[in-house]
């Protein structure tokens, strides 16, 4: 019989978090699917709200091509709707048809998803999912 003992390590306590931070990036992808995934609801739900049809194109990093329209919509409707009202994308979505800016969401969502993959966003995530490592930085 033979024992192999590891050390393992929180990301506050690893000696060398960059090698935490690195095998995340390499390894846990689409780190921030969720918000993707709210704002697609969002523009379906303030389609619902103002009527008319939605058309889009969107990834969490800028990528050509990408898009988000509103069309045939009750303008009316939409001048009554408070962006406060709303949960967050909705409310940014509203902002940006007024202000006949939807690329403004689309930086958001980037600037988001960038934060995400930071060393503090990525502390975050260690953190409050109680993640382990070992030595050399791979999840445990």
């Amino acid at each position: 019989m033979r024992v192999i003992e590891t050390k393992v390590y929180e990301i506050s306590e690893h000696p060398t978090k960059d090698l935490c931070f690195q095998w995340i990036r390499e390894n846990l992808h689409d780190l921030n699917d969720i918000s993707l995934y709210e704002l697609m609801d969002s523009i379906k739900k303030l389609t619902q709200e103002i009527g008319g049809k939605n058309d889009y194109s969107i990834s969490q990093s800028p990528c050509r091509g990408e898009f988000i329209k509103f069309y045939d919509y009750d303008q009316e409707t939409l001048d009554t709707l408070d962006n406060e009202c709303f949960c967050f994308w909705e409310g940014e979505l509203i902002k940006g048809i007024k202000e006949n800016n939807l690329k403004q969401v689309l930086d958001l969502l980037h600037e988001d998803t960038e934060y995400v993959y930071s060393d503090d966003g990525l502390t975050e995530l260690c953190e409050s999912n109680g993640y382990e490592f070992n030595e050399q930085g791979k999840l445990i």
